[in-house]
């Protein structure tokens, strides 16, 4: 059986924290080996991904892992993080460099993720599971394709047990980085994230943020559907559970889904897959 982790969003208003319970509720029926919750930089967004925690951990019976980000946050503020992770019984950290907030000028003391890596395993040890990001169609930011790929060998040299990659629609683009990084000398899980298509035009706001492409054919099918919702819907399940096939018949150690905070998108795809 194929691993599956799901990512969520702390919520900040009661209609949000609604939905989430609701779809916690549906996607642990799924039995996921964990849950993932974001990180917010920034003042005190810092008690809402820690506050999420406790909740999925306490309301769902979720193995909830938190997102810990270099960004806004101090080595007393993490490490401060780190013990109250450690008091709730969370085993698994998902660490990002992350991207500064809009109006802050500078970033925290640490400035990359193999920083923040090399910073809780001189904290903590061995106590928590470290994945990181990976970025099979290369990070926006990086310099090249070459130098993103050395950025990720730094990160789990410093100590990551495995990472989880930025969601793509190209299976080839993930086989490709997967080869690339085994011949560097990384030998950790890389689980590819998905995420699945529930609100087209928003994802393409996020990709053109991330850098995710998004090919061509898939816009061109969206658009001549129109106004149709439900060939929408099922078109856009079968892209992205036809991506997942290949993942895991290609050898995927697991599918992580960027659920936010939806239930039923997620829910048509592993249907569709039989998971």
């Amino acid at each position: 059986m194929t691993p599956i982790s799901f990512e969520f969003y702390p919520p900040k208003t009661e209609d949000q924290r609604a939905q989430l319970d609701k779809t916690a509720r549906r996607l642990a029926t799924r039995a996921p080996q964990y849950v993932s919750c974001t990180f917010g930089a920034g003042g005190s967004t810092l008690t809402h991904t820690p506050d999420t925690v406790r909740h999925l951990r306490e309301a769902h019976a979720l193995d909830a892992a938190p997102h810990l980000s270099c960004v806004g946050g101090t080595r007393a503020e993490i490490g401060a993080l780190l013990e109250t992770y450690r008091t709730l019984g969370c085993r698994r950290l998902v660490t990002l460099r992350g991207d500064l907030p809009s109006g802050m000028a500078r970033a925290g003391e640490l400035r990359y993720a193999s920083e923040l890596v090399e910073f809780i395993r001189d904290q903590t040890g061995d106590a928590f599971h470290i994945e990181v990001a990976a970025y099979p169609e290369t990070h926006p930011q990086a310099r090249d394709a070459h130098a993103d790929l050395r950025h990720f060998v730094d990160k789990v040299r410093a100590g990551a047990d495995g990472a989880i990659t930025q969601y793509f629609f190209n299976a080839d683009a993930y086989f490709r980085f997967v080869d690339d990084v085994r011949v560097l000398g990384v030998d950790v899980p890389i689980v590819p994230g998905i995420m699945p298509i529930a609100n087209f035009s928003q994802l393409r706001r996020f990709s053109d943020l991330c850098g995710a492409e998004i090919p061509r054919w898939i816009g061109q099918r969206m658009a001549a559907f129109g106004d149709d919702a439900a060939s929408v819907r099922d078109f856009a399940t079968d892209v992205v559970a036809a991506l997942c096939d290949r993942l895991v018949r290609g050898g995927a150690p697991g599918l992580h889904f960027y659920t936010l905070n939806l239930a039923r998108p997620t829910l048509n795809v592993l249907d569709r897959l039989a998971l």
